[in-house]
């Protein structure tokens, strides 16, 4: 059987990514994969030993931002996260053991791209951000630590308002979990949100963000 690709990008040249018999899925991606992970939470231990050293006992609250790689989600090897150190791909959660670091520390896991839905990106491009933060939900609510939330990019429509709203209190699996966020940020304050149909929405939006309902 010939080796496809997982990829309609640039991804396709790329042996290490292929669907069937790329190296990401082998003895020795694994070797360098986890290598590579484990450099990464190492950082963050390092990151979050001096936050905490620096805060503890002063009533801060430390949040550490995990940046949302929703890129070829859809694939095998999620090779944008794989290039990132975030070792997560259709067989392997990445994201427990970053969220499993934070609750170690008493830090927040705060994540973005809350504002997305999977059909707003390009079909070839495979991204899920609403199966990635629904993945991160279920991670941080394993690992009992707080999760936080902002969007990726300004939108002020009631569309992604609405999204903002399901995703900021989730029902992860239907039965097990309810992933309510413990904060949100909004990006960003400029003078689009204060043009006056804009403005409406906002201020609409964060009165049911306060009261929890939905739009």
């Amino acid at each position: 059987m010939s080796c496809r690709t997982d990829f309609i990008s640039d991804f396709h040249v790329v042996k290490f990514f292929k669907k069937e018999c790329g190296g990401w899925n082998s003895a020795y991606g694994e070797f360098f994969l986890s290598l590579y992970y484990q450099m990464l939470l190492k950082h963050g231990e390092r990151i979050l030993s001096s936050a905490t050293s620096v805060f503890d006992g002063k009533g801060v609250k430390i949040f550490m931002k995990i940046s949302r790689i929703h890129w070829h989600y859809g694939t095998r090897s999620h090779a944008p996260e794989l290039t990132a150190g975030y070792y997560n791909t259709r067989y392997r959660d990445g994201y427990l053991s970053i969220a499993q670091m934070l609750a170690r520390h008493g830090a927040i896991f705060n994540f973005t791209c809350i504002e997305m839905r999977d059909h707003e990106h390009a079909q070839d491009a495979l991204c899920a951000p609403e199966k990635l933060v629904k993945q991160v939900a279920f991670a941080t609510a394993s690992a009992q630590v707080p999760l936080a939330g902002e969007n990726a990019i300004p939108r002020y429509d009631e569309y992604a308002h609405e999204q903002i709203l399901q995703a900021s209190s989730l029902d992860v699996d239907g039965s097990t979990f309810d992933r309510e966020m413990c904060a949100f940020t909004y990006l960003r304050m400029n003078p689009s949100l204060f043009h006056p149909e804009n403005w409406r929405r906002f201020v609409g939006f964060v009165k049911k963000m306060n009261e929890g309902k939905d739009i």
